[in-house]
């Protein structure tokens, strides 16, 4: 398999935890959001929406959007299971899994904020604002949502987890305050530590 992929790329970060933890060999190619490679015309004949991530297959066919991916990943690959085994569990993940990637981080991913700016002329200020929002209001929620201490959901990593740390990494990085959230916090404390989280990481995977 070969995804295509950017360092800083929080649907791409979800994607490398979820084949770190089935354990799937891949081919990263970098496609530079910063400098809008994801606009070259190469890029757009594969994926004509230009974002990362996509999952080339392998056998010829090409998956774009990365909880379209995560959910191909989990029937394709069963093991280990990203989802529970019970339908009211695998509801409950897949709440979560689309409180962050539906409702918090479109609103705050790179060419939301560059449009923001660059089109609209908001201050960073502002922009910073707006990010800072988002966040708060998904996080409230997720705080009263996550059902374990160590996960999101049950007692092993799920989808929503593979979701979650990403969107904590980005919060930090922008200087959210993470004090009124501290369930969360906790969660991503303990995901940070295994070794199928650690080597998805920016730091792990960024350009040499």
């Amino acid at each position: 398999m070969k995804l295509y992929d950017y360092f800083r790329s929080s649907a791409a970060f979800r994607l490398r935890i979820a084949l770190n933890l089935k354990g799937l060999a891949y081919e990263s190619v970098a496609v530079n959001l910063v400098t809008n490679e994801q606009r070259d015309a190469g890029f757009l004949a594969l994926n004509p929406q230009g974002l990362v991530p996509a999952l080339a297959t392998g056998d010829g066919e090409l998956l774009t959007q990365s909880v379209a991916i995560l959910e191909w990943l989990e029937e394709e690959y069963p093991e280990p299971p990203l989802l529970p085994q019970d339908a009211l569990g695998r509801a409950r993940v897949r709440a979560m899994v689309q409180a962050i990637a539906c409702d918090i981080h479109p609103l705050n991913n790179l060419r939301v904020l560059r449009y923001l700016v660059n089109e609209l002329g908001v201050s960073e200020d502002a922009k910073l604002a707006w990010y800072h929002h988002w966040i708060a209001l998904g996080f409230a929620a997720l705080e009263q949502q996550v059902g374990g201490e160590c996960y999101c959901f049950g007692d092993a990593p799920s989808l929503a987890d593979a979701c979650l740390l990403p969107q904590m990494y980005n919060a930090r990085r922008f200087g959210q305050d993470l004090q009124p959230y501290p369930r969360l916090q906790a969660i991503a404390a303990h995901l940070e530590q295994l070794p199928a989280f650690a080597a998805a990481s920016p730091e792990a995977v960024a350009p040499v």
